[in-house]
């Protein structure tokens, strides 16, 4: 069963789609048939730059247990970095 609701989020970061590296500004999570996996239902997460146009999108189509464990293993490589480490703050120049 499709749940029609989608998680919007804004993002900070950057992607590598088919045409390159581009910036990422927008997430959207959902559950829903997937286009590509062989699955009945996944959750599928699209992180994309709508202002760079279609090619500016990466696209995921997770099963449940995947889905679980990639939460699970961003908690924890952000608890083993050092706080702000990951942050949006620009880096120190090199010296």
């Amino acid at each position: 069963m499709c749940t029609y609701l989608t998680e919007k989020i804004e993002l900070d970061g950057a992607g590598k789609g088919g045409s390159g590296w581009f910036t990422v500004s927008e997430g959207a999570v959902y559950v829903d048939h997937p286009f590509h996996a062989c699955h009945e239902h996944t959750v599928n997460i699209d992180f994309t730059n709508p202002a760079e146009g279609p090619s500016a999108r990466v696209a995921v189509e997770l099963t449940e247990e995947s889905a679980l464990a990639l939460i699970e293993a961003i908690q924890k490589a952000l608890a083993a970095a050092p706080p702000g480490l990951a942050s949006g703050r620009p880096r120190a120049a090199a010296p």
